[in-house]
C-alpha cells in the first residue's frame, strides 16, 4: 500500500515516517510540504493513503480534500 505524506511541519513528517516503518505492507510514495504540490503530485501518481495535514498555510487539508 503506498502512501502519501501531505504536512507543513518536517518533524510531523518524520513522526508519521517511523511509525510507518512499523508496517511491511505500507511504502512510501512521496512527501509534500504543502497542498498545491500534493495537488500537483496527484495529478501525475496515485497512492492508496493519504496523512494529511489539517492546518497548513494557504491551502489546510481540508480545502485539499474537497
Amino acid at each position: 500500500m503506498t502512501y502519501l505524506i501531505v504536512d507543513d511541519e518536517p518533524l510531523s513528517q518524520n513522526v508519521i515516517l517511523n511509525y510507518a516503518k512499523e508496517f511491511d505492507f505500507l511504502e512510501l510514495a512521496h512527501q509534500c510540504y504543502n497542498a498545491i504540490d500534493a495537488i500537483e503530485w496527484l495529478e501525475k501518481n496515485n497512492v492508496d493513503l493519504i496523512f494529511l495535514d489539517i492546518n497548513m498555510p494557504k491551502i489546510t487539508g481540508i480545502s485539499m480534500l474537497k
